[in-house]
């Protein structure tokens, strides 16, 4: 990895953006050893309206902890999309759910399209862990954090008697990437 490295997650609120940006980071400093850190936002509304979190990682000190410069935007919602946009590098990526968001922004941009809440509803059987397969698609996508360090972020955050649920809904997402995407 080289310099700083930010990703955007972003969708309704109660899709659990937030919680998967939680579990980026904590999957970035504790089991792989880097620098990163997370923040959040999200509408007076909270459930239904757009919410983001962003996790940037470094390789040295991180001065300022908001993202400016995307290399990476997850959108779930048409909404989200449109909303959070405009930070993404020309050679950053914009991964979109391909059943959601059926319009993207113009931009130098690369867009990535993915059937990520079919995954969870018709692989898993769970909509709800939709963001998680995202996160396995977002570590497939940058490599900026290790599939096992996620994993392991995944099952330390995910309620007792979940965790074989979410280990498969993690491996979709990581799957549906390598799959998928060249």
């Amino acid at each position: 990895m080289s310099g700083r490295y930010e990703i955007r997650f972003s969708g309704s609120g109660g899709q659990g953006l937030i919680l998967a940006g939680v579990i980026f980071a904590e999957a970035a400093t504790i089991f792989d050893k880097k620098t990163a850190v997370q923040s959040q936002s999200y509408g007076p509304e909270a459930r239904g309206g757009a919410s983001k979190s962003e996790v940037i990682i470094s390789d040295s000190a991180i001065d300022f902890p908001k993202a400016t410069e995307i290399d990476l935007m997850l959108a779930l919602t048409p909404e989200a999309c449109m909303k959070y946009y405009k930070d993404i590098k020309p050679s950053g990526t914009l991964l979109v759910d391909e059943d959601f968001v059926k319009e993207t922004p113009k931009g130098a941009f690369k867009v990535v399209r993915l059937p990520i809440i079919r995954t969870a509803s018709e692989e898993i059987g769970k909509a709800f862990v939709a963001n998680i397969v995202a996160l396995g698609a977002i570590t497939a996508l940058t490599g900026q954090v290790s599939i096992a360090a996620v994993e392991k972020a995944v099952l330390s955050r995910v309620p007792k008697g979940t965790e074989d649920l979410n280990k498969k809904a993690l491996m979709a997402g990581y799957d549906l990437v390598k799959s998928k995407v060249t």
